[in-house]
């Protein structure tokens, strides 16, 4: 029945597909342990035995490499799993709090339960990590949840569609596939949690849909993902490091850094060593490296392709395109100013602009003067320069003289703020996500003070006053 849905969503209304996940939580199954325990193992098998299937799918939506499929999406969630099914039995467990005297005798707790039936809107530029992470969270607090894959990556949307029937309990997961008019008639239901991931102006339309309901939304949004390299920083490290980060799945990542602010005597030595990193990643012409991605559709490519030819004259290295296979050269551009059309989004592509700072407090003051981003990148060898940047400015995640690893640690939570969006999860985090805090206080019927009842005489009142 689900697959089918999946495939044949026009013919449905989706409201009878939301009572029947309501119904299935209603049986109390979702919030066994046991049953939490065996879909993460499934989905875990859905991985292991679909590894194929799934890095076909990837590829042939948006190039994307053999490893960067592997690492950045199959991997990563096999270990999201292993990580929550190894603790899950402790989370699950009520969390004995304090008491205050006054309550006394008195016994309070913390039971976490499921929020019920969650929708999950996956992103296209990781469409199984992005999709299945979330989904991990939700098995792991027991809910019942409908899977929403990106349009955008039709392949792996497809497979999603067609495995996650046949590996998990068809009755508490779904998926519904579609575009904008089947996400629309989506968010106008009931739903008791909903998790996006994407951009701030669908961010928008999910947050205005959910308060008609007063549905809590977590929302995983993007940025521009500032790097900070000041004077002190290895340049050849600090190459490597933002270079990999920024044309890892062709620049398609939400916390890739987008732009570098670096301290103006070393933007030469970095331009330097960024053009050698280049070359020794991806060799003398990336578009025949088998480690190098492409631009998910024409659309993207065309503004990508816009975006240099508006800054054509500042490119140091790049710059080069290939419309019929959606190539595009990891490119360098020297000089950016701050009103440059590449400054004014964030850039999801394999464009990384250069902005010389005359000293740290320049680079401070230019990230706080723009949104909040998902990430911010400080390569430094001086303590004190470091702490400053952390204490002064406010982002999703910080990473110090490295790009992107703070997603890969699961004990870390992964979200943003502000315009980068809201609540966070991986690891312990997502399972606190998709819970319930309920808040439990039991009291002894044996003893009962009377004192606490009106009427209320002077001398107790007096005595509560002093207690009080």
């Amino acid at each position: 029945m689900c697959a089918q849905a999946a495939v044949n969503q026009t013919e449905i209304t989706f409201a009878p597909l939301l009572e029947r996940l309501r119904q299935t939580f209603a049986t109390g199954r979702t919030r066994e342990l046991s049953w939490r325990l065996d879909q993460l193992e499934r989905l875990h098998l859905l991985l292991v035995e679909q590894e194929k299937t799934l890095l076909e799918a990837l590829h042939a939506d948006s190039g994307k490499p053999e490893m960067e499929g592997y690492v950045g999406e199959i991997s990563f969630v096999k270990e999201e799993i292993r990580y929550v099914r190894k603790r899950l039995h402790k989370w699950v467990r009520p969390e004995r709090t304090a008491t205050p005297l006054v309550l006394q005798p008195a016994r309070s707790v913390i039971r976490r339960e499921p929020y019920g039936c969650t929708m999950i809107i996956g992103a296209w530029n990781y469409p199984i990590h992005l999709t299945l992470g979330p989904l991990v969270a939700a098995i792991s607090a027991g809910n019942c949840t409908l899977v929403k894959p990106s349009e955008i990556a039709p392949n792996s949307s497809r497979v999603l569609a067609e495995l996650l029937p046949r590996y998990l309990d068809a009755e508490a997961t779904v998926v519904v596939e579609g575009g904008v008019p089947e996400t629309t008639a989506l968010l106008a239901l009931d739903w008791d949690l909903i998790l996006y991931t994407g951009n701030g102006n669908v961010a928008r339309i999910v947050m205005e849909a959910a308060a008609k309901h007063l549905t809590p939304v977590i929302l995983e949004l993007g940025g521009k993902s500032p790097c900070i390299v000041d004077e002190t920083a290895d340049l050849d490290t600090t190459a490597r490091r933002i270079a990999w980060g920024k044309f890892y799945n062709a620049g398609q990542t939400c916390i890739a850094p987008d732009y570098v602010l670096v301290h103006e005597t070393r933007k030469e030595a970095l331009i330097e060593r960024l053009r050698a990193t280049i070359h020794s990643f991806f060799g003398e012409d990336p578009k025949r490296s088998p480690d190098y991605g492409r631009i998910i559709n024409e659309r993207h490519y065309h503004r990508l392709m816009g975006l240099i030819e508006a800054d054509r004259d500042k490119v140091v290295t790049g710059g080069e395109g290939e419309e019929e296979t959606r190539y595009i050269a990891p490119t360098i551009l020297a000089d950016v100013v701050p009103d440059a059309p590449v400054m004014q989004e964030e850039i999801f592509g394999p464009i990384l602009p250069i902005l010389p700072i005359s000293d740290l407090d320049a680079a401070i003051r230019f990230v706080v003067a723009r949104p909040k981003p998902l990430a911010l990148y400080i390569f430094s060898e001086e303590e004190a320069n470091r702490e400053k940047v952390l204490s002064q400015t406010s982002s999703g995640a910080v990473c110090v003289n490295a790009v992107m690893y703070h997603a890969a640690n699961p004990n870390l939570p992964f979200g943003g703020v502000g315009e980068s969006g809201m609540g966070a999860y991986h690891g312990r985090h997502g399972f606190e996500a998709f819970s319930h805090r309920k808040a439990v206080l039991e009291r002894s019927s044996a003893i009962d003070p009377t004192f606490l009842y009106p009427p209320y005489t002077d001398r107790v009142k007096r005595w509560l006053k002093r207690l009080l």
